[in-house]
């Protein structure tokens, strides 16, 4: 089956996933609404989705990178957004080189992620500015690239990192995007 704006919605927080396809549906869009890497394979075997949003913490430990990855791979046309809560350069650029057109953090609504679909591709949108990176966000983006590196494996991140694995948790827990 393919629509003309047919939207796989890749996320594991049900109230979330309801609220952004009700949101769509009332754009025009036909909504299909996953929660793990299974249901996305599932569900491409039956469509062929124009647009994807895709959450890139999934349950458990699960990326919503290998989504990313499968669904570019099903369909390099398609449209693809990576919403986050745990925001890094690291993984922004992951998500564009494995397919994703945009990356945003959340929290976003429906005119946002909207907007990144129709976002075209080297338009220089994004003011430059001449502050430098705080030593908060330098760490956090060290810690995020080695957590992608280990698969977001914490133990192994924390050893890598030199910290103990409480420590790394904690620091995630307060970083979190809510």
């Amino acid at each position: 089956m393919t629509a003309e704006h047919l939207l796989l919605i890749v996320e594991d927080d049900p109230a979330f996933a309801r609220t952004l396809s009700r949101s769509f549906e009332r754009r025009g869009y036909t909504v299909l609404r996953a929660s793990n890497p299974e249901q996305v394979d599932a569900l491409l075997a039956k469509h062929t989705p124009t647009h994807a949003v895709v959450d890139l913490k999934l349950e458990g430990s699960t990326s919503g990178l290998a989504c990313v990855q499968a669904l570019h791979t099903h369909s390099p046309a398609m449209l693809i957004v990576v919403l986050t809560g745990f925001a890094s350069i690291v993984t922004a650029v992951e998500a564009v080189k494995l397919g994703a057109c945009q990356y945003l953090a959340k929290p976003s609504n429906t005119d946002d992620i909207e907007a990144a679909f129709s976002h075209v591709a080297g338009v220089a949108e994004v003011e430059l500015t001449n502050r430098s990176t705080s030593i908060k966000t330098l760490e956090w983006e060290h810690i995020h690239q080695v957590l992608a590196e280990t698969g977001f494996n914490i133990s192994e991140a924390a050893r890598r990192l030199g910290m103990h694995r409480r420590t790394l948790a904690r620091k995630l827990e307060k970083q979190r995007v809510k």
